[in-house]
C-alpha cells in the first residue's frame, strides 16, 4: 500500500475516532497498522552509524541487505538516499540486530 493511501486511511480513522464513530481499541489497531508501515529515513550519517554500531563493515552490511557495496558507499557520501524497501532491512537490523537477517 502506498504511504499516501495509508496516510489518508490514518487521517480518516482519526476523524472517525474524534467523532465517536470508532472506539479506542479500533483506533489503536489503525495506529498500529500505520506505524508498522512507516519506513524510517536514513541519512548518510545514520547509515555509517548503523554498520559501525553493529561492528560490521560496509561490505558486510551490503551483503546482509542484498545490495552492492557501492550503493552503501553512495548512501554514506550523500549521493543517494535509501528509500522504500532499501530502508526496511536497515531498520530491521537497527531494531533487531544482525542475527535477525542471517
Amino acid at each position: 500500500m502506498s504511504s499516501r493511501i495509508l496516510e489518508e486511511m490514518h487521517g480518516t480513522a482519526e476523524v472517525l475516532f474524534a467523532g465517536g464513530f470508532i472506539d479506542k481499541r479500533r483506533m489503536d489497531e489503525h495506529e498500529a497498522l500505520f506505524q508498522a508501515h512507516q519506513v524510517p529515513q536514513y541519512t548518510a550519517e545514520s547509515v555509517k552509524d548503523l554498520w559501525q554500531r553493529l561492528n560490521i563493515s560496509q561490505s558486510v552490511l551490503a551483503a546482509i541487505i542484498n545490495t552492492r557495496s557501492a550503493t552503501v558507499r553512495a548512501w554514506e557520501a550523500g549521493c543517494k538516499k535509501p528509500g522504500g524497501p532499501s530502508c526496511k532491512l536497515p531498520d530491521l537490523l537497527d531494531r533487531k540486530g544482525v542475527e535477525t537477517l542471517l
